[in-house]
């Protein structure tokens, strides 16, 4: 284990230089649809597509187009002839002949030679017969949109063609048939090319007789919806004129919100992935794996509140995930420099040791030791190793010691000594001052580092602590998260980045390789800005009284994302494409080339759509400035297939340019720009020379020592002054919704996101289960979408200038402007108590027509829950308990987080998110009945008194009044138990335990409430009393 490295943003160290130096490019042919080489056929002479005008097409891209597409060129639109080797589609001609067997030619196969492009693509993907690469294509042939891939052949339709191929070799007498059955392995071989040309994933449309009566009845409901507002702005009731107008804002008000958050639910999807193509496609035997690596980020805060024991958990879950071993790191960000968390990881470390190889050799799940043995399944199922009860009982005992070491570390850290914490080896604690230390990094395991029991290598492990000092902006989770992309970037450079919290631990260990199934796939994986997994949560009793699973958002908003430019990132489960976060732009597709004549002026074709105007090479000067255009002329490389190889100890940015050589003038200027760099990625030559490390990488030759120096240099608390960090690179700073902000920013930029459901969950957390907690939580949530909305990235108004669609657009909307309408529901859930105690009502008296809207936007609304529980397979409970949570949030934290946020902006006044306890009782969901009082809980409780008050009053009214009162009663009845209903959860809350219910606090509420209703009927104050005799007319003509 190396030892602990520290050191300040202060510090100057001379570094070494690393040139990097760019191959020579192969100089031949590549096809504009794929961008792979165009094959040449059996003559040797270039295999040409279209006949026409030349479009360079490769014969793989040919079948699809011919089998799937459009039957033509994309460039001229001319049908394409079947060539000699390729199956008939419908409209071939008759005159061709039949010459199958040229898919399957035996004699003297040509095999291309593997090659590995900048743009993440490997050539060794695809299987070459007879001198054709057979590719996976997921996507139309054009490129425009990879949502509509399938699949080209099935294994069944591959075993029926080879089986024909085979009889008619036999009856020719080129091929014998074996007696001994010798071609199963020639057969199997041929499966297995089959599957490994298929695409690593597909998408799974919801089912028309589903989705469909779904679509109608959202329509039929917008529809309804603007009669009924066309009946209450028409029809105002005079006799309670402020009710009624309060009760129509606040219903136009839930109109919109309900628009915004159904719409964007319109295209749902699921998505299936293909584990076994995967593994056949980049993991073949005998060969290295070629799955790309991944850094894992771990984030804590406070390891008291987020007990240590979690976080080893969490990253013990990740050292045994099924992945290559050299292709994993795990970097534990510690934001509060605890000595506590960094003694906790050296013994995690030291158990990770023995519990790897464990997982690994018995294939267990989950790997998370403190979930596993704490599962109340039968563990023996499908173990057939006859020493695993021996090694479990055992391992299960490890545990327990390693988890009394652990206790020792939190008990040992409650008392902080007089002079500071002293580590192991006498010197003091850097961070014994947490608001002012210098940067520290642990690397405990890896390649360097120590070997399990077996004497395998380990995934690396590294502690981080960033550099904090006074005077300086930290920006609270998304700072350290930035921090650790840095120090990633130094240390390891994986393309790919995996961030948990600390309480959420990898339930699945194949969940990695399902999101390579998207991030790997040569066409989808480089549009993809992310891969978001759903939340799950462990200790949640079954009814889930506060909606802390929150099913209705993850089955059915998310999937309905899914369906247009992607999930919104939630803030953990997520794998990220490392370019993405730098800023940079999708690669754009290239767009087919617009028909032109030469027989008409240059001014017809302005009219005609085409464009006679070359491309001009002032537009990569000015992009120069910003991102997109150093970005483009990155792509455009890689298009030209420039490779980068780094060598030397280290990068400095004056040399850097020397590397490069065979790009013309405009290119180096765009990617070469020395000041540019420097202002977007910081003072740090390693780091912006990884940047440019498409597949990641460290360079060939460094010291690991300079590495680690250059990674304390990055986390350094100035290391980010004057440049775009937090701006336009990394996690957005602004809020304390980060995940939100950083998100929108990459879909803003034209990336796409895949929601990924696999049958057993990715990754599970712990969850608040009691009131208060819970609420906490909601608030923090709320106050950052209501900073979003307060600020320049609000969806409101920006970003129209980019590729951010028009129904993603409306769910960034939804997220961001759903506190305020906590302001419209404390008032409509206070009508229903006014209405009943002053006899008055918001809806004057309704006619046969009025009737019919009332109870068509009642069945409407009930219609639209039932399909959409039909097609998303969410409970009826599930559904419920989130309609009724989101009136109790809704009540109290939203309405909270719009005066805190606009507190926060408009004066200044900061408020401090409570972290959520990441504990519970010891008894089984012991901390659902936990009462905590809090500020939150006075508004609900309030309209829950009054609407109880209300209800005993009007019905004591009614009593008091007679029979004729009942009719006008049973209107306002309904309104005040639709409070009471969705606020009853609340109301248990408030009792504490089932069993412990406060009784005299129900009697006296029924008391007083009966006093006081009985009181109002007496003076009924809002009515005028009359004095003196009542005069009546007589009806005597005098």
């Amino acid at each position: 284990m190396a030892g602990l490295y520290t050191g300040s943003h202060g510090r100057h160290e001379d570094d070494g230089v690393v040139q990097t130096h760019a191959n020579a490019t192969l100089k031949s042919k590549t096809c504009n649809i794929c961008g792979d080489e165009i094959d040449l056929k059996e003559n040797g002479e270039m295999f040409v597509a279209c006949h026409v005008c030349g479009f360079p097409v490769c014969q793989p891209c040919y079948d699809y187009e011919r089998a799937e597409g459009q039957q033509s060129c994309p460039q001229c639109h001319t049908r394409y002839k079947r060539h000699k080797g390729c199956r008939r589609v419908e409209g071939d001609e008759d005159d061709a002949e039949d010459d199958f067997e040229d898919d399957f030619q035996l004699k003297n196969p040509t095999h291309q030679p593997s090659k590995h492009n900048v743009n993440g693509d490997y050539s060794h993907h695809e299987i070459h017969i007879n001198g054709g690469a057979i590719p996976s294509i997921a996507g139309s042939v054009t490129r425009k949109d990879f949502d509509g891939e399938k699949e080209a052949y099935t294994p069944e339709e591959w075993k029926e063609r080879v089986e024909k191929w085979k009889t008619r070799q036999e009856k020719r007498g080129l091929v014998t048939k074996p007696e001994d059955g010798g071609n199963d392995q020639d057969d199997d071989d041929y499966f297995r090319v089959a599957e490994a040309r298929q695409p690593l994933w597909r998408k799974v449309p919801i089912p028309s007789r589903l989705i469909s009566p779904y679509r109608i009845v959202i329509v039929i409901r917008l529809v309804i919806l603007c009669f009924f507002f066309h009946f209450r702005i028409l029809t105002p009731a005079y006799d309670a004129f402020p009710l009624w107008l309060i009760s129509v804002i606040c219903e136009i008000w839930f109109g919109v919100s309900w628009i915004l958050d159904q719409f964007p639910k319109w295209l749902p999807i699921t998505r299936e992935t293909y584990l076994d193509r995967l593994a056949l496609r980049f993991e073949r035997e005998g060969e290295p794996s070629k799955l790309l690596p991944v850094d894992f980020f771990v984030s804590s805060v406070d390891p008291l509140k987020e007990p240590p024991i979690i976080t080893a958990n969490t990253v013990l879950s990740i050292l045994s995930v099924d992945y290559p071993v050299e292709k994993v790191s795990c970097y534990v960000s510690d934001d509060g420099a605890s000595m506590l968390l960094f003694d906790a990881l050296a013994e995690t470390a030291e158990f990770a040791r023995r519990w790897v190889p464990f997982c690994k050799k018995y294939s267990i799940e989950p790997r998370a030791p403190e979930f596993y043995f704490s599962e109340k399944i039968d563990y023996l199922k499908d173990k057939v190793q006859p020493t695993f009860v021996k090694d479990r009982r055992a391992m299960k005992r490890e545990y327990e010691e390693f988890k009394v070491r652990i206790n020792a570390l939190v008990s040992k850290a409650q008392k902080k000594p007089e002079e500071g914490w002293v580590m192991q080896d006498g010197t003091p604690w850097p961070g014994n001052n947490t608001r002012d230390h210098p940067g520290m990094i642990q690397v405990y395991l890896g390649a360097e580092g120590a070997l399990d029991i077996e004497g395998k290598e380990l995934p690396r492990l590294v502690y981080v602590s960033r550099e904090k000092r006074p005077g300086y902006q930290h920006h609270k989770k998304a700072g350290a998260m930035n921090a650790l992309i840095r120090v990633s970037a130094v240390l390891t450079n994986a393309p790919f980045m995996l961030n948990l919290d600390c309480d959420h631990y990898v339930n699945n260990s194949k969940a990695v390789r399902e999101a390579m199934c998207f991030l790997m796939d040569p066409q989808v994986g480089k549009k993809l800005c992310y891969v978001q997994f759903p939340q799950r949560f462990d200790g949640i009793d079954r009814h889930d009284r506060y909606a802390n699973r929150n099913v209705v958002f993850f089955d059915i908003n998310m999937k309905g994302l899914d369906g247009i430019q992607g999930p919104v990132y939630v803030g953990t489960g997520c794998v990220f494409n490392r370019q993405a976060l730098y800023g940079y732009d999708p690669p754009a597709s290239e767009k087919r080339a617009k028909m032109t004549c030469d027989c008409w002026p240059k001014w017809c074709c302005c009219c005609c759509g085409g464009s006679r105007k070359p491309k001009s090479k002032k537009k990569g000067l000015k992009a120069l400035l910003g991102l997109g255009g150093l970005y483009n002329k990155k792509k455009k490389m890689m298009g030209k297939q420039y490779t980068r190889k780094a060598s030397g100890p280290a990068f400095d940015l004056e040399e850097i340019e020397e590397g490069f050589e065979g790009y013309d003038d405009l290119e180096k200027s765009s990617l070469m720009s020395q000041k540019n760099f420097e202002k977007r990625f910081g003072m740090s030559p390693v780091f912006i020379a990884s940047t440019l490390m498409e597949d990641g990488g460290r360079p060939e030759g460094s010291s690991p020592t300079a590495l680690i120096k250059e990674a304390i240099h990055v986390i350094s608390c100035g290391y980010e002054e004057k440049t775009e960090w937090g701006k336009e690179l990394g996690w957005i700073y602004g809020s304390i919704t980060e995940d939100i902000l950083t998100g929108f920013k990459m879909h803003c930029r034209g990336w796409r996101s895949v929601y990924c459901t696999p049958k057993r969950a990715a990754f599970k957390g712990s969850a608040p289960i009691n009131l208060s907690d819970r609420l906490h939580q909601v608030l923090r949530w709320a106050l950052g979408s209501v900073e979003i909305f307060l600020s320049r990235h609000c969806p409101l108004w920006y970003g129209y200038g980019g590729k951010l669609k028009w129904l993603e657009r409306l769910a960034y909307i939804n997220t961001i402007v759903y506190p305020f309408t906590s302001i419209a529901l404390v008032a409509y859930c206070t009508l229903p108590a006014v209405c009943l105690l002053t006899g008055k009502f918001i809806v004057p008296t309704l006619n046969n027509l009025a009737s019919i809207w009332f109870i068509a936007l009642f069945m409407s609304i009930i219609a639209t829950g039932v399909l959409e529980l039909r097609w998303s397979g969410v409970s009826i409970e599930d559904w419920w308990r989130n309609e009724q949570f989101w009136v109790i949030g809704g009540v109290s934290a939203h309405l909270f987080a719009v005066f805190q946020g606009l507190l926060k902006v408009l004066a200044g006044v900061d408020t401090n998110f409570t972290v959520t306890s990441k504990t519970a009782d010891d008894s089984e969901f012991g901390e659902l009945y936990l009462f905590k009082w809090t500020t939150l809980l006075i508004p609900p409780t309030t309209l829950i008194i009054i609407n109880i008050v209300g209800v005993v009053a009007g019905i004591s009214g009614a009593i008091n009044n007679g029979y004729g009162s009942w009719g006008p009663l049973f209107g306002k009845l309904f309104f005040a138990f639709w409070v009471i209903v969705h606020l009853y959860p609340f109301l248990k809350g408030l009792m504490g335990r089932q069993n412990r219910t406060p009784t005299i606090v129900v009697l006296w509420s029924i008391l007083l409430a009966s006093i006081f209703s009985l009181v109002w009927v007496r003076i009924d104050p809002f009515l005028p009393k009359q004095t003196g005799p009542i005069l009546k007319q007589c009806g005597v003509d005098c």
